[in-house]
C-alpha cells in the first residue's frame, strides 16, 4: 500500500503565518518621517523612492520633482497638487503656505515623501 506524503496540519501554517505577520509588524515608519533636508528644492523620483524623502523650504517656494527612474513611470500626488504619470520629465509645485505636506506615489506602495514648508531664521 503506497503512503501518501504526509502535509503540515493546517494549525501549524496559521500559527507560522501570524508568526511572519507579528515579525513585520511595529512602528511603521516611512522615509518620509525622516528629518527633512533643508536647502533642497528638487526631489528625485529614483529606485522606487523620493530622494531626499522630506525637504524643508520656506512657504513661496516652488520644488521640483524629477523623473529619472528609466521606464518605471512614477507620480506626484499630495493634499492640493498632483502630477500625471510620468517615466522622465518633471512637475513642479509652489508651497505658499506653512504646513506640513505629505505626498506619494499611487503606482508603488510605499513609495512616499514630505514637504515642511516652515518661515525659518536664515541664520
Amino acid at each position: 500500500m503506497p503512503t501518501r506524503p504526509r502535509r503540515p496540519p493546517v494549525q501549524l501554517l496559521l500559527v507560522l503565518a501570524f508568526t511572519l505577520a507579528a515579525c513585520k509588524s511595529g512602528p511603521d515608519t516611512s522615509p518620509a518621517d525622516s528629518p527633512p533636508v533643508r536647502g533642497v528644492t528638487t526631489v528625485e523620483a529614483k529606485n522606487l523612492t523620493f530622494l531626499p524623502p522630506a525637504i524643508e523650504v520656506k512657504p513661496g517656494t516652488e520644488v521640483t520633482w524629477r523623473f529619472a527612474d528609466g521606464a518605471v513611470p512614477h507620480n506626484v500626488k499630495g493634499d492640493g497638487f498632483a502630477s500625471g504619470n510620468q517615466e522622465r520629465g518633471s512637475f513642479s509645485h509652489r508651497f505658499a503656505n506653512a504646513g506640513e505636506y505629505r505626498y506619494r506615489c499611487t503606482l508603488h506602495a510605499g513609495m512616499e515623501g514630505r514637504v515642511v514648508v516652515a518661515a525659518g531664521d536664515d541664520g
